[in-house]
């Protein structure tokens, strides 16, 4: 096993953990495992030369993350915010450790930390590319059980917002994507609203 792949094996460890589970193909599996999986399958596909650090940092995303609910901080923007901010410090110290304990040294670690951070987007590449990913999994994989909970003009307001992070190769990858009628109907509007 190579040390990226061990890196990868143990990510996923950490997230075969959480209790809370998603039905894929009619079987519970853990969230937070299918949603690195989802990530790193999303990357291989979108940028399949990646360099290994944007490869660590997409599976490590969310590494944990049930480990610290949003109800556990104060409501409105600022207690989401802060929320956000320190589980980003969060994930960067549990892929940190367990890159440590597989051999990468510490310039590697720190760019991870980086990536996880969101630092520079819109200014590195890396940092970019990570978000598109991001936006390109939640739209593949979350928008459709998301907007069942929210009325339109939240979710048009969502997708002006998630489609401004993006760069233009990922809006294309995004509109190539196979949405349900109301999903697509929504993405339209919300896009000939931008």
């Amino acid at each position: 096993m190579s040390r990226l792949e061990d890196a990868l094996y143990r990510f996923d460890e950490a997230n075969a953990e959480d209790p809370n589970t998603e039905l894929v193909n009619g079987q519970p599996v853990p969230k937070e495992l299918v949603y690195g999986q989802r990530m790193s399958a999303r990357l291989a596909v979108f940028e399949p030369d990646a360099p290994e650090t944007v490869k660590l940092a997409a599976r490590a995303q969310h590494i944990r993350r049930w480990e610290v609910p949003r109800d556990s901080y104060p409501e409105g923007r600022a207690g989401y915010l802060k929320w956000r901010t320190d589980l980003y410090r969060r994930h960067g110290d549990i892929a940190a450790g367990i890159m440590s304990d597989v051999g990468y040294d510490e310039e590697t670690i720190e760019r991870v930390r980086t990536l996880l951070r969101k630092r520079g987007l819109k200014t590195d590449p890396d940092v970019q590319l990570m978000e598109d990913v991001i936006c390109l999994v939640f739209l593949e994989h979350y928008f459709h059980d998301f907007a069942k909970k929210h009325d339109e003009e939240k979710l048009i307001s969502i997708v002006q917002k998630t489609w401004k992070k993006m760069t233009e190769r990922a809006h294309e990858a995004a509109l190539a994507l196979d949405y349900a009628p109301e999903d697509l109907a929504v993405i339209q509007k919300a896009l000939a609203g931008a």
